[in-house]
Order: C-alpha cells, then structure tokens, then sequence
C-alpha cells in the first residue's frame, strides 16, 4: 500500500487549497497540513511555499506527484495479479455514481457480487462527477460510473482508467397535448422555441441540456430550474416548458406528459463511462460488476 500522506497531496494538487482538500477528503485543514509537514520532513524537501493567501506546490512536489501516479498503477495491478490467484474476496468494495446510475445500474451489480462471496461487503455511494473522481482518488471508491461532461478530466489522465460504458439516450418529455406528440420524426431542434426547464447551473444535467442544445445549433430559453426528474415532470404536466431526460431516467406514470425519443445525427445522448483508479480494471470483482452494469443496461436500454 502506498504512502496515504500521497493521496493526500494529490487532492491538495487537485482542488489547490489545503482547505478545498481537506473537505473533500472529510480531515481538518490542520489534519492535511500536519500530514504534508510530516512527509516534507521525511523526504527532506519543501513540498508548499506559501502564495498571496494561498500555496504552491513546489518542483519537488511535483515530482513526487508523477511518482506518486506510477506508485498508485502499480499497487492496483498487484491488487489485480493477487486477486486473480484465486481465493475468496474480502473486504469492502465501493460503488459510487450519479443518481440514475446509483438506482438502476449500481444496485443489481451490487447484489451480484454480494451474492457471489459471502465474505465480500459492497457499498454504494450516490455522488456528482467531480464528487466521483474525489472518491475514486481518496481510495473511498472502487469503481464510478459518471456522465461526461466539460469539466471530467482528459481521457489522457494517468491517475484514471476511463472505459466508455454506454449511451444513454435523450428523450424530449413535453404535455401531453404539446403539437410535437403526433408528428412523426421529431429532432431536438423542433423544440428550440420551447421553454426548459434544466437543472441548476452547477449540475451535470445543465451541462448535458446546454450542451445536447448547442449541438442541435440553438441555446435554450431557460425558464425554470429543477434537478429532479419528478420536479421536472410536474411542471411539464402543468405547461411550463419541456424538459430532456435520459432513457434510463424512470418519471412517474400519473403526470399527463408524453416521452419523445428524437432523431438526428446524431441524436442526443449522454456518455456514460466506467472508472477505476489507474491499473485497477483487471480486479476481478470489477470485471464481474461492469460485466453485470453492462448486462442491466442491455435489458433497460433495448436497442430500437
């Protein structure tokens, strides 16, 4: 096992602050900071100089960081050889993922490798993207199914093992007597004179809808905001604009709304991706869990 005080510069090195990385991470500032002032010492470098009110790593520490990535692959395929000798998993696994993940993707995945070994306890952790790849860097995570969006991190990062998993595609929810239900071929662009509703501005929803919408050529009168797909519906069903929601994504059957699939090229959809920390997709208990992700996914996804 690598050095946990690495781990621990590397979320500095993310979220730039020791007090931004001491959030994520649930330590004290002072934790962090006791942490890095222990691993300078025994190395015998300076890791941070103090910076206006913030810090900055040193070239010493960012050297270390480029070790400290090479040391975490490594650690994660000996996990994966030792793991692939045989023998009975213990421990603890973690799933983490975006709610539609967490609720219809995570769960039978969850139960599979819980009914296949006993000794194995497996938990699930409902988190946004960027809450995800914290998981994942911190070692609180195993694996993460997460949505790309603008700001997930290059498919170029060392620290991760990105797998495209699947899309999701895009369906257009509108009343129930809205002039789009009858016509035959509807593409995102028939509704760019609507009212939407989209998620809150930091989310990865309003990300998804700005972005689904600019590549059908137009930006959208945003007229409401609401993160949950319930929230979404009513106010559909009470005629206050239209909303995009993913096919995997249940809405409730009593709202008189109607679900649109649309066409184009390409029609919109969300890219779901599978991901391990750097040198960890060979673990067999994540092999077995995107295997059965995969397989969920075939059954709610039918191809049309």
């Amino acid at each position: 096992m690598i050095d946990s005080r690495l781990r621990i510069l590397q979320m500095v090195a993310e979220h730039g602050t020791v007090t931004a990385a001491a959030h994520a991470l649930h330590y004290t500032p002072s934790a962090v900071s006791y942490q890095l002032r222990q691993l300078a010492a025994d190395l015998g470098v300076e890791l941070m100089t103090h910076q206006g009110r913030g810090i900055r790593l040193t070239n010493a520490a960012r050297t270390l960081l480029q070790h400290a990535e090479g040391l975490q692959a490594q650690w994660e395929q000996a996990r994966a050889e030792l793991a692939a000798l045989g023998g009975e998993p213990t421990g603890r696994i973690t799933l983490c993922g975006f709610s539609t993940a967490a609720s219809r993707l995570l769960p039978p995945a969850a139960a599979a490798l819980r009914d296949a070994h006993a000794k194995l306890a497996v938990r699930i952790v409902e988190a946004e993207p960027d809450r995800c790849f914290d998981l994942l860097l911190s070692a609180e995570a195993d694996l993460a199914l997460l949505v790309v969006t603008a700001d997930s991190p290059p498919m170029t990062d060392r620290r991760f093992d990105q797998r495209p998993l699947l899309d999701d595609p895009l369906d257009l929810v509108v009343p129930r007597e809205h002039r789009l239900v009858d016509k035959p071929r509807v593409t995102l662009a028939d509704a760019a004179e609507e009212p939407w509703i989209v998620g809150n501005p930091d989310t990865t929803y309003h990300q998804l809808v700005l972005a689904a919408c600019m590549s059908a050529g137009f930006t959208p009168h945003i007229a409401h905001h609401a993160d949950e797909w319930d929230t979404g519906t009513a106010l559909v069903a009470h005629g206050f604009g239209v909303i995009l929601v993913p096919r995997l994504a249940q809405l409730r059957e009593d709202w008189p709304v109607t679900r649109i699939p649309l066409h184009g090229e390409p029609a919109p959809a969300r890219r779901i991706m599978a991901v391990t920390r750097s040198g960890a997709r060979d673990i067999p208990v994540l092999i077995r869990a995107v295997e059965t992700i995969t397989e969920t996914a075939r059954e709610l996804l039918p191809r049309r």
